[in-house]
């Protein structure tokens, strides 16, 4: 026994030895770091702010529906204030000039909930004008991945203007983990936006998306190519989708030129590197199919 506890003890001499690298992986001044869990906690309550009677708070024992959101909306505006300044604080601003700058941007963004909701509002009628398998908006609400991720991503799209650092990819990349969709929160997304089952999308960080585009499951919004890495910050990657687009199963709409004009349809599984005229409809020609029949398949059935 003694000599397995001493082995545990050199083990963790050993690893505590190899934080003292200085790597990136080794930084260990978290203090000054937002708090995912405090961040996904907050995302989760905006939630509860933009559709109120979806949602309640166990930790709120009033009865009164408005005095409930009231004392949500000061919670939320608290905790986001900590974590944007945290945030701040992670890339080198002074702690008090974080803490002034938070504030600043926190009234900023609560100042926006109207205006997000309004867009909200047009996804959810989107959602259920698009699909006949919608019994009512409260299901949509209640149950589609797809809302989910374009809830959160209109939220976090709102930080990520504002510059606050770290928390929209938090965000975003929760909503992901969750549902299967990846909306990078720099993206532009249009009213009335309707996502289809949804898993496996990918929509970039420069895609342009006008109003009422529908894509489904699989869809990828990338880039050409990234093997130019960080040299290509800030250019644009990815394409633009203009109005009244939809985009069937397993299509890839890649590159910073390209562009899908108005009132297009781009089939499933195509494969899209170049600008597509408005009013197209683009589809894969003469897929062979191959059928044998299998001889003496049906006998195994029959008993």
């Amino acid at each position: 026994m003694e000599h397995l506890e001493q082995r545990i003890e050199n083990l963790v001499d050993g690893i505590l030895a190899d934080y003292g690298k200085g790597r990136e992986i080794d930084e260990m001044a978290l203090i000054r770091r937002p708090e995912k869990g405090a961040v996904i906690d907050i995302m989760d309550k905006l939630r509860w702010i933009i559709f109120p009677g979806y949602s309640r708070d166990k930790n709120y024992k009033v009865y009164n529906a408005k005095h409930n959101l009231s004392m949500l909306i000061e919670d939320v505006f608290y905790n986001l204030n900590k974590q944007i300044s945290l945030a701040y604080q992670g890339v080198g601003m002074a702690e008090e000039e974080a803490k002034e700058r938070a504030e600043q941007v926190s009234v900023a963004f609560f100042e926006k909930i109207p205006a997000v909701r309004a867009v909200v509002q047009t996804d959810l009628t989107a959602f259920y004008e698009g699909d006949p398998a919608a019994t009512d908006v409260r299901e949509i609400i209640y149950a589609y991945p797809g809302l989910f991720a374009i809830t959160v991503y209109r939220l976090a799209h709102e930080l990520y203007l504002m510059e606050v650092p770290l928390l929209p990819r938090i965000m975003t990349e929760h909503a992901h983990s969750i549902t299967g969709i990846d909306i990078h929160p720099g993206a532009t997304v249009g009213e009335y936006f309707f996502i289809d089952h949804g898993t496996g999308i990918v929509i970039g960080e420069t895609t342009v998306i006008g109003k009422n585009v529908k894509i489904y499951q699989s869809v990828t919004l990338g880039a050409l190519s990234t093997r130019g890495g960080q040299s290509l910050r800030g250019k644009r990657r990815h394409p633009t989708i203009e109005d009244n687009v939809t985009i069937y199963a397993g299509a890839s709409v890649l590159g910073g030129d390209t562009v899908i004009g108005q009132g297009s349809v781009i089939g499933s599984n195509a494969f899209i590197t170049a600008s597509v005229a408005p009013c197209t409809t683009v589809s894969i020609k003469n897929q062979e199919l191959q059928m044998k029949v299998r001889p003496g398949c049906c006998g195994e059935f029959v008993k």
